[in-house]
């Protein structure tokens, strides 16, 4: 996961495990981008719930979505079920 910069001089700040508790929200893929896309948020939680969430979904729908990390970027189904796999990512 990227490190988030700090408003202090601009410099990277390790987020560590703290970053699964990131909000984050659940998107259709098509209409992920674009400046209203805040409002076309299909489900809202922490980055761990959103990757959950999407990783319990049947295989072949899973590329159908992404994952808006706030502060940070979007992450594919693909990224999602790697980080899951992560040593670090909290239980349910």
């Amino acid at each position: 996961m990227a490190d988030h910069p700090s408003t202090f001089e601009g410099t990277p700040v390790k987020s560590g495990e703290t970053a699964w508790k990131d909000r984050a929200a659940l998107h259709a893929k098509a209409t992920s981008d674009g400046v209203l896309s805040g409002g076309n948020a299909l489900k809202r939680g922490t980055f761990a719930e959103m990757i959950r969430h999407l990783v319990e979904m049947p295989q072949e729908k899973r590329g159908d979505y992404v994952i808006e990390k706030m502060g940070d970027r979007e992450y594919s189904a693909a990224e999602a079920e790697a980080l899951a796999s992560r040593e670090d990512f909290p239980p349910a």
